[in-house]
Parts: structure tokens; sequence; C-alpha cells
């Protein structure tokens, strides 16, 4: 690798952490933003409307990628890649500065959102560009080697969120953290942002558009190119469903609902869980470069759908592994002790209301909703219509309550000994304060924990379970670069391979911890959103054996 072949790879590399960086602050940080941004609403659907505002940032990613991958077709790489950069520095620096809920009301979150909208913009933008110029600097046979390098950059970029989010919790009061401290490594990215558009700057274009540039090939309609015409088209379909909607979900999956099943289901707290996941991240980094440069040699296909294999098979035994050791008295509890509501189905909504306007005044919507508050898996039972439902905590039963005001009627209560009736408080305070002190009192007695205890959590055994994700991850991710850029033209390959790229990764892989923990709470099973990245991936895997075909010795400059 020459010397100049390193300040390209440095440079895009690090410009590209910088950005993974500010975007996925938000990610590690989504539980202190719902409680700033989303405070007027429950818990519960406080943090899945944070969670939605963070994939909103992904659902523009395919129109940054058509904005931007156009720019980059007609006036080159290097100068498309300082606007996203500017884009994105600026976004999450303002919202260091955003004033929260409790100061400017509903203005907090359509700022918050729109911030993230533009971050979205610029990362739709910004990898496509850093790939394809990579991948135009290297030597035929090493692409794999030299683009995983920037296979690197979006876990680096989690990996220093991580970090930074660390030394900020580790140096103030949890209390101080919540209020303000969670600011900090927003107002930071402005230190990084000067520093990418000084590196950024140092660069020259991609030898290879500048040659098609000097003899006037550039694509003067690159969108119609890539996507109005069919032999193009294909490719693009086949990029998306047959290679990156798989590999978008291992990766969310591996890094981000990794995180959010320990923070939010098992109950860790926030630290320990930080500092495994990243323990994890960077055992796991090396794998990007090892499996890129592998594909140099075996091809880029069958490791990519062996990590797709992987995933579909082990994802269940894995995380039922985590909650062995990371909260065994959870274990202990649902073996023992299962929990069971019983209800009338027509009585049971979706429990979360993303957007705060619902009222869950059901006796099924306010037992479900308990639960979910608590992190408590469930099973369901069928009850006759016009039934009050009740939840079973192994073999005590505490009635659920109509929150509308409405008589209840008589309930039966049965501790395991027998049942005894007794009339339902007529006031829905009454009754809720009734029904959250026997179902807190018969959770306890059941050894169901409210948090994860410290001292039983072996770190040791998370760290492997997740390092295991991060490879499965470093598998898919690894070779994928080099792959998306020999599928396309020198003329068209920035806005061609963009799209898939961030269809897959900010749709398929953007949506996952919303999509996979609405179904964790319509279900009550907390295993249950795994269903998503494995469905994906099972489509991702068969379309790819069947349709795809593998581009290791592809001649990048043939159709040039």
């Amino acid at each position: 690798m020459s010397t100049e072949e390193k300040k390209v790879i440095f440079a895009s590399s690090l410009g590209t952490v910088f950005e993974w960086y500010d975007f996925y602050l938000y990610g590690s940080l989504a539980a202190v933003i719902s409680q700033q941004f989303f405070s007027g609403v429950n818990p519960t659907a406080a943090f899945i409307f944070a969670l939605m505002a963070f994939a909103a940032g992904f659902a523009v990613r395919p129109f940054g990628a058509l904005v931007f991958g156009r720019l980059g077709d007609l006036i080159g790489r290097k100068y498309t890649f300082l606007v996203t950069i500017l884009l994105m520095g600026g976004s999450t620096f303002i919202v260091g500065i955003l004033p929260n809920y409790a100061t400017i009301g509903m203005t907090a979150p359509i700022i918050l959102i729109v911030l993230r909208l533009l971050q979205g913009l610029a990362l739709g933008g910004e990898y496509g560009g850093a790939a394809t110029y990579v991948a135009e600097h290297a030597p035929h046979g090493r692409r794999g080697a030299y683009t995983a390098w920037i296979q690197t950059t979006a876990t680096l970029g989690l990996f220093m969120s991580l970090l930074v989010i660390l030394g900020c919790r580790v140096s103030m009061s949890a209390d101080d953290f919540n209020a303000w401290g969670w600011r900090i490594p927003f107002l930071v990215s402005i230190f990084l942002l000067g520093i990418s558009v000084w590196i950024r700057l140092k660069l020259n274009e991609s030898p290879a558009f500048k040659r098609m540039k000097e003899e006037g090939k550039t694509s003067k309609a690159p969108i119609t190119e890539s996507f109005g015409q069919w032999k193009n088209l294909k490719i693009v379909l086949l990029a998306l469903f047959g290679l990156v909607a798989g590999q978008a979900v291992v990766w969310y999956t591996g890094q981000f609902y990794a995180l959010f099943f320990l923070t939010q289901t098992l109950k860790v707290d926030a630290q320990p869980a930080n500092l495994m996941i990243a323990a994890a991240l960077l055992i796991g980094t090396p794998f990007f470069v090892v499996f890129g440069s592998l594909s140099d040699k075996i091809g880029r296909k069958p490791i990519i759908m062996a990590g797709l294999l992987l995933a579909i098979v082990t994802y269940f035994p894995i995380f039922k592994a985590i909650t062995h050791y990371a909260n065994p008295a959870l274990e202990q509890a649902i073996a023992t002790s299962p929990v069971v509501v019983t209800a009338d189905p027509n009585e049971c909504t979706f429990q979360f209301n993303p957007v705060g306007t619902s009222k869950f005044t059901s006796s099924c919507d306010i037992a479900k909703s308990s639960l979910v508050r608590r992190g408590i898996p469930y099973s369901n039972e069928a009850a006759p219509a016009g039934t009050i439902a009740q939840v079973k905590v192994g073999s005590t039963v505490i009635p659920s309550y109509d929150g509308s005001g409405a008589p209840a009627g008589k309930t039966e209560v049965s501790l395991g000994h027998g049942p005894s009736s007794h009339a339902a408080p007529a006031d829905p305070k009454a009754a809720g304060a009734a029904f959250e002190k026997g179902l807190g009192d018969a959770l306890k007695t059941a050894g169901y924990p409210p948090k994860a205890d410290p001292a039983k959590v072996d770190h040791f055994m998370v760290i492997v379970l997740l390092t295991i994700l991060v490879i499965y991850v470093t598998m898919v991710y690894g070779p994928i670069a080099a792959m998306l850029v020999e599928l396309f033209p020198t003329r068209i390959r920035y806005t061609s391979m963009s799209l898939p790229y961030h269809i897959g990764n900010g749709w398929f892989g953007g949506f996952l911890p919303t999509t996979s923990f609405a179904i964790v709470a319509a279900t009550g099973d907390i295993y249950s959103g795994l269903w998503y990245p494995i469905i994906i991936a099972a489509a991702t895997l068969v379309i790819g054996m069947l349709f795809v075909r593998d581009t290791k010795d592809v001649d990048i400059y043939a159709e040039d």
C-alpha cells in the first residue's frame, strides 16, 4: 500500500467515523432523549417515540443517497463529501443546544426530528462517496481489503459515541448527566467537524472520476441511467434484496438491538451495558478487515451468505444465553412463575402509543402496559367477552380494572389458596393504585427483579456473546462495500450503489429497534422481536444464493 493510498483510506475513514459518531449519538442516548424531548407521554410511549425519531433519520437516507449520489456522479466525490459532513456536523451541534420539551413544549421534538432528517440526508450521501472513493484508488485484487477500512467506520463511530458518553457519565452524577451532561457529546462534534473538513480539503479527486471527467464521459443524468434502465435497475434491486437488506438487520441486531435488549428488557444499568457493548466492538472490529481481505481471495458472496445463515440459526439461543448471564433472576422467575394475561381479545390493542394521543383504558391494555413498563414477559390467554382482564403471576392472580371509570363488577383474586371474591374499586385512581401494588407485590414475591443485579451479571460471558454477534456483523458488512462498487460502472457508481445501501440500512435496518420492540410489546415475548431480523435475513439469503453473482474478479473499469 503506497503512502498516497494510505492517506486516502485514512482521510476517508476518519471523516466517515466522525459522521457515524454524530449519527449514533442519538441512538446511544435514546433513553435520555425520550425523557428530555418526549416527556409529555408515558415512559413506554416516550421511548418508542424516541426510537421513531431515531428511525426518522434513517427514513430519509435513501433520499440523501439520490441527492448526493447524483452530485457525486456529476461534480465529483471529494466536494460531495464536504457538503455531507458540514450538514451532519452542524445538525449534531444544534441538538446539543436545543431546549427541551419542558422549556419550549412540542416545538422541541419537532425541531429534533427535523435535525434528525438533515442528519439522515447527509449520511445518505456519505457512505457511497467514501466507499466509491477508496475503491477507485484500490488496485485490482485488493478492493476488499481497502474498502473494509470504510466498513469499520460505522462500528468505530458507535464505539466512539459510547466512549464519550461513558466518559461523561462517570465524571458526573446520574442526575446531572440526565439534566444537562447528555448535551456534551453533541457539542464535542463541532471540534470533530473542524478536523474532518480540514482533512477532506487535502484530498484529491478520485483518479477514475477525474479521468472520466477529462474525457467528457461523465453521466449527464445519473438518476435516470441508474434507475430508468432495466439492465441497471435489476442489479439495484438484487443488491437491495439479495445483499443489503439482510446485512442491515444483522448489523443493527448485533450492535443496536443488543444494547436496547440489555438496557430496556433485561434492565442492566446503562453504564455496564455500554461498557460490555464497547468491549465487544473493540474485539470484533478487526474482523471487518479480516473478512474484507479474505473476500479478495475466496469471494464476497460466500462470506456474506455464511454470516446471514449463522445469524438465522443462532439468534434465539444467543439472546436467551444473554438473559441467562445478564439477568439470571429474571430467567429463573420466568421459568418458575410465568406471567399470563387472561383477557377478552377484543379489549386488547397495541399497548404503546407513539404519538401520545390515545388513552389506554381497557383492563387488557392497562394490564399489558404495566407489564411492558416493568420489562416483564408474559403469555396471552383468551377470556370470554366482557371479562375483566387479569394477570396471573405463578399462582397469584391480580385483577386489572376498567380505566374508563365504568363499574367493573366483581373480580376474583387467587393467592394460591383458593379464590376470594371482592368488589373492584369504582374509582379508576384507586383501582389503579390497588392494581399496581398488587402486581408489584406479586412480581416481587415471585422473584422478578426490578432491574438486573450488578453482582450477578457475568460480564465475561455477556461480552463473549456480544462479540459473536459483532463477528456476524463483520462477516456480512466487511466485504459488502467492495461488492456494491463492483456491481456498477464508474459513471453512475455513486448513485447506483448508494440507493440500495441506504434503503437496506436506512429502512430495513434503521427501523429494526422500533419494529422489534413493538413486536415484543404486542406479544409479551421478550425474544419475539428477533423474528424481524431472522425473516429478513432468511429472505436475503435465498435471493442472494439464487440470483446474485460474486464480483471478486470484476474489472470495475471494463464498462468505462
